[in-house]
């Protein structure tokens, strides 16, 4: 059962990065890295990380600034 239970957690976690669900928690977690005396209370104030909203709208403004190669 635990085996079915790991199998499991790993194809939603593959699924989630193939997909892009995990960018602003990626981005978080980079964004602590890199600034660890921080304690990120500070969201979306221009000082801390970037709320999700703010985070989602860069990356699409990025994406349409920057056209990569699409399936569709």
């Amino acid at each position: 059962m635990n085996q079915v239970v790991r199998a499991a957690r790993g194809i939603g976690w593959y699924f989630r990065e193939l997909m892009g669900d995990n960018a602003y928690r990626n981005y978080l977690a980079s964004w602590r890295r890199t600034h660890p005396s921080a304690d990120g209370c500070d969201v979306g104030t221009g000082n801390g990380p970037m709320t999700e909203r703010e985070f989602w709208r860069a990356r699409t403004d990025d994406q349409d600034a920057n056209p990569g190669p699409r399936c569709c």
